[in-house]
């Protein structure tokens, strides 16, 4: 026989700015006490992580739960605005079924919610004893606090590192070297198994299709990756590529070149033998196409980071430059 539930009616809010494990906890921990529970997903515009974004993280993780997205622009603090709690407890008797009976948090200013409202208040883990991290945390210092954060919010604070440069320079035996490294993974640039799909016979409209396969084995990719994805090119290559065999570039794979964020771009030096693997085509142009690489990671004020020299010593440079960007260790 299945026990009655002290509560029939109950909510909880949050930013959730991230969704973490504490997040889950407390959500968990209400349901067990609740017949039926709201939960308000609480967003303005100017915070960080879009609020649409976290309204479908909550109702990923729990599809059980009733989600409520409020975007209205209200503020945070009370010190913020004289009226504060008029306009916040005005918005929950908006939003929460007139039966509520009972307010979850985890804060403090829960009991005053509570009290204006005319309904209990249950604490659940003030003092984080039970899932030790807040959001403010997460934020700051993702990696440290990776294991609270839930798969689905994972990729958002994945870092994305692309290996970049001329042909032959060592990009795709780096990025597998590094993914092992770091025991995370990487995405192939997929312009190479095109090009030879088409033997080499490209016409600019291949351009296109090649952006949209790199931007949709990148994000595949993302879903697999653990704190960092290493990426074997991108689409300011895609770009340059065009450039050199078409002496232009389809607009709206510039534009996406733009909009497609990376953290850090390791820019391989032209300081190893190029060597035909059977796809290479322009040992004379290294110089020009390291340059023009280069120029376009400048235009665009792009971190980046130049990593030269030989066998184990190129390997151990870039790992160097990976911890320190990122401050790994």
């Amino acid at each position: 026989m299945e026990q009655t539930k002290k509560y029939k009616k109950g909510f909880v809010l949050g930013k959730f700015l991230p969704p973490h494990n504490g997040h889950l906890h407390l959500i968990h921990s209400a349901m067990e006490m609740t017949e039926e529970l709201t939960v308000l997903v609480c967003t303005i515009k100017k915070e960080s992580i879009p609020g649409t974004l976290r309204y479908q993280w909550m109702k990923d993780l729990l599809p059980q739960a009733r989600f409520i997205h409020v975007t209205d622009e209200v503020p945070s603090y009370p010190h913020e605005d004289p009226d504060f709690w008029n306009i916040w407890i005005s918005l929950l008797k908006r939003e929460i079924d007139p039966e509520t009976e009972v307010f979850f948090s985890s804060e403090d200013y829960g009991d005053e919610v509570a009290e204006r409202l005319g309904i209990k208040h249950v604490m659940i883990d003030r003092s984080r004893n039970v899932v030790p991290v807040s959001g403010t945390q997460i934020r700051e210092e993702p990696f440290k606090y990776w294991q609270f954060i839930p798969k689905n919010v994972r990729p958002y604070f994945t870092k994305r590192i692309v290996l970049t440069g001329p042909e032959s320079t060592g990009k795709t035996t780096m990025a597998k070297k590094l993914a092992e490294h770091f025991k995370t993974v990487w995405v192939e640039e997929f312009g190479r198994d095109y090009f030879v799909q088409k033997d080499g016979k490209l016409i600019l409209e291949d351009i296109q299709h090649i952006a949209n396969g790199q931007v949709e084995t990148e994000n595949d990719g993302l879903e697999k990756a653990d704190k960092l994805l290493f990426c074997d090119t991108d689409l300011i290559v895609t770009q340059i590529w065009s450039e050199i065999y078409f002496k232009t570039c389809p607009q709206n794979v510039i534009d996406k070149s733009y909009a497609l964020k990376h953290d850090l771009y390791l820019l391989m030096d032209i300081d190893i033998p190029w060597e035909d693997d059977g796809t290479r085509e322009f040992p004379h142009l290294r110089q020009w196409h390291f340059d023009r690489i280069k120029e376009e990671l400048n235009a665009r004020k792009l971190n980046y980071i130049v990593i030269s020299g030989q066998h184990y010593a190129r390997f151990s440079n870039a790992v160097n430059a990976i911890n320190s960007f990122f401050r790994i260790v």
